[in-house]
């Protein structure tokens, strides 16, 4: 009886640790969502190229319908290897790194009062320094953006 609780309880624990795995398998960590959300490099051109943000956002599975559409949202057309030496930055005084450098970049934005899909966007390329906050020395949010120094 005693060996049989026994191996109940190690089936349980095996199962118990297969699900854990599983589950971290198909989840997606910060550092990767951040990359989704915000990385594309080399930049990605579309046969429209007035439709990038849409075109990005809706494959990046940013904006989905049943979603409201995203305000802002900003693809970053630098490796990943960049963003994440950005956290080996001194943080400023809000806790946020900075790349050394300026990156070009696609910000878009959301036009007109439409906040439920289909999203249309206005996108501006522009050449900035990117803010993130970093977790164990990954990226995790795109804390902003500002010009560089003139």
């Amino acid at each position: 009886m005693a060996l049989g609780k026994v191996l109940m309880a190690g089936w349980a624990l095996c199962m118990a640790l297969l699900l854990a795995t599983l589950a971290g398998a198909v989840g997606e960590t910060r550092y990767d969502k951040f990359l989704r959300q915000h990385v594309d490099y080399p930049r990605t051109f579309t046969l429209a190229a007035h439709r990038y943000c849409e075109t990005m956002l809706a494959r990046r599975r940013v904006t989905a319908p049943g979603r409201p559409c995203k305000p802002t949202n900003t693809f970053v057309h630098a490796p990943a290897r960049d963003l994440v030496a950005a956290c080996s930055q001194m943080p400023d005084a809000e806790g946020f790194h900075s790349t050394p450098t300026a990156m070009g970049l696609t910000a878009c934005r959301l036009r007109g009062g439409n906040t439920r899909p289909p999203c249309t966007y206005q996108a501006r390329q522009l050449q900035h320094h990117v803010r993130v906050s970093c977790v164990g020395g990954l990226p995790v949010h795109l804390a902003g953006t500002y010009a560089p120094l003139q």
